[in-house]
């Protein structure tokens, strides 16, 4: 049997393979502009996300592994970098998915309008808390302060600790308050567990900054307590 001889068009330009990739991922895209994103399932929306990170595998494939390991869209975008690279994620992917969750977070802190009083937006307030907060691996301790009329003045993390706890100075929350001038506040913080249900250490915190600032005039609105699919309120349980 002689060699085996490559078939070259008579114009001397070899013929580019077939990218059957890039039909599928074209339909995906007109898919999405059709239906929009609310219409997707969530391994849809996250292979297109992917698209644009690994211009050259199926993302289909990864974009289920993904969900499956971590639970669901939002839970893939807030693993750590360490769990997204036990994923085998290369570090330029996991670069692009912080960037679109910084993105995310952004557009959620950006719906509460500063000009209305914060239960107008309330669930503007939620939703942004809930981005920010709801799949980091350790606790935070955020602080909402509001002015007389109840419009945000700030919106500030105040302490940051382990998988559990996060240390809070009743002290430090009024005095920060007092700085800023601010006549009301709102604690949130989350529970990386998972469950947001108040501890009674949880409670007795709460307790303390609400009498802490009552002699000043500063009052405690709320204490939001943030888990991976859900929230409590300590007002709405009647805890304050």
């Amino acid at each position: 049997m002689g060699p085996k001889l490559d078939i070259v068009p008579p114009d001397g330009v070899a013929e580019a393979p077939v990218n059957h990739h890039e039909g599928h991922r074209d339909r995906a895209r007109a898919r999405f502009n059709a239906i929009g994103g609310e219409a997707l399932q969530d391994y849809e929306l996250l292979e297109l996300v992917l698209f644009s990170l690994v211009p050259r595998r199926d993302t289909k494939g990864m974009a289920k592994d993904l969900l499956a390991k971590f639970q669901s869209f939002s839970g893939v975008l807030g693993a750590s970098p360490a769990r997204l690279r036990e994923a085998a994620l290369s570090d330029n992917v996991i670069t692009g998915l912080k960037v679109i969750q910084a993105s995310a977070q952004r557009y959620a802190r950006d719906r509460i309008d500063r000009q209305m009083p914060i239960l107008a937006s309330w669930q503007a307030v939620i939703d942004h808390c809930r981005s920010a907060m709801a799949f980091e691996e350790k606790e935070q301790f955020r602080i909402l302060f509001l002015d007389k009329k109840n419009r945000l003045i700030a919106d500030e993390v105040q302490q940051t600790g382990t998988v559990d706890h996060a240390p809070v100075y009743p002290r430090e929350v009024i005095r920060r308050a007092l700085e800023l001038s601010a006549t009301a506040i709102v604690l949130v913080h989350n529970h990386p567990s998972g469950d947001p249900t108040p501890s009674t250490a949880d409670i007795n915190m709460t307790l303390a900054i609400v009498n802490a600032g009552q002699p000043l005039g500063i009052s405690v609105h709320d204490h939001i307590i943030i888990g991976k699919f859900d929230h409590a309120s300590m007002r709405g349980m009647k805890l304050i």
